[in-house]
């Protein structure tokens, strides 16, 4: 085993937004040797205004990110995220954001800026842009119609055909490739699908690195569809998504919500247009996919996965596949 060696399993997890954040707060606590390789197509609130105006990679989710991996008290986390509601200039800005737009100031370099504020908060992991460059995202709709940023293609209403990126041919982090390269499990999700998950594996030597990989490859499925993006979504539809875009079945695993979500949780998210992701279980497994089904969802405020269950079965999986490896 890894751990009698000494050496802790190797994981690289791929995405952006609350999803992705809310896990690696499980999954931290697991003996683990973590990289997360995070989305830079976004381009609203406060990232995008400084993405605009500073011409620098959209900080946002690597914050959440960092903040979620971070070994800090939490009040620096509280810091991290604190939100400015007046000022002018600052309403809407988040602290951990400028606070990342200055250090890339300082440094020269977003990546470097992402090292030195890894370091400062102890990140248990590794936190890399998926690029070092902001891209943008663009979204063709089955009617044909194209929309521009990340922001605006849940706003559009309609039914997504494909993403893509531009630059086409943007390059990828040296770091990044060698963590796939070298990782025992690749793991993408949850997080919205076309905005979050899929644009890392729209940067072309990204997506080449995961599919030569011979890790145990992981997908873990979103609670809830999302509206403007995956509308009435199974959990077939979300892998159908991922296939249609790289080629190929690219997981071992899929990791799903089967617990029973209470009435009136569904009826608030139905206000928003949200509902359960359903588990069509045969078209599934007829596709090749292993299925580990299991009660994964708190409510709080939000819907969210119960990160130490979902840590567990990640860890599991992880520890087996390297068991039968070795």
């Amino acid at each position: 085993m890894a751990e009698e060696q000494g050496q802790r399993p190797k994981i690289v997890v791929m995405g952006g937004g609350t999803g992705l954040s809310v896990m690696l707060r499980g999954l931290k606590e697991k003996p683990l040797d973590i990289t997360a390789i995070v989305t830079v197509a976004d381009d609203g609130g406060s990232s995008g205004i400084l993405r605009s105006e500073l011409q620098m990679p959209p900080p946002g989710d690597i914050r959440n990110v960092l903040t979620a991996m971070a070994d800090v008290e939490p009040l620096m986390a509280q810091i991290m995220k604190y939100r400015f509601s007046s000022g002018e200039g600052l309403a809407g800005h988040s602290l951990g954001n400028l606070i990342l737009a200055a250090l890339t100031d300082i440094s020269g370099d977003f990546v470097t800026a992402v090292r030195e504020l890894s370091r400062l908060f102890a990140v248990r992991g590794r936190v890399l842009p998926a690029a070092g460059e902001a891209v943008i995202l663009h979204a063709e709709m089955a009617d044909g119609t194209l929309i521009t940023g990340e922001s605006k293609i849940p706003e559009a209403g309609g039914v997504i055909k494909r993403v893509f990126l531009e630059p086409v041919d943007v390059e990828p982090l040296p770091e990044a490739l060698e963590a796939i390269r070298s990782a025992d499990a690749i793991l993408l999700g949850p997080g919205s699908l076309y905005t979050s998950i899929l644009p890392n594996l729209l940067v072309p030597k990204l997506a080449e690195a995961v599919v030569g990989s011979d890790a145990i490859k992981i997908f873990v499925c979103n609670v809830m569809t999302q509206p403007g993006e995956t509308d009435n979504y199974t959990v077939s539809d979300h892998l159908q998504a991922v296939y249609d875009h790289i080629g190929l079945h690219l997981f071992d695993y899929v990791i799903v919500n089967d617990g029973e979500i209470p009435e009136q949780v569904q009826l608030k998210y139905a206000e928003k247009g949200a509902r359960p992701v359903q588990l069509d279980r045969d078209i599934v497994d007829g596709n090749g996919y292993k299925v580990i089904a299991d009660k994964l969802v708190l409510f709080k405020t939000y819907l969210r996965h119960d990160t130490d269950k979902l840590s567990h079965h990640i860890f599991q999986l992880v520890q087996d596949w390297i068991d039968r490896k070795s």
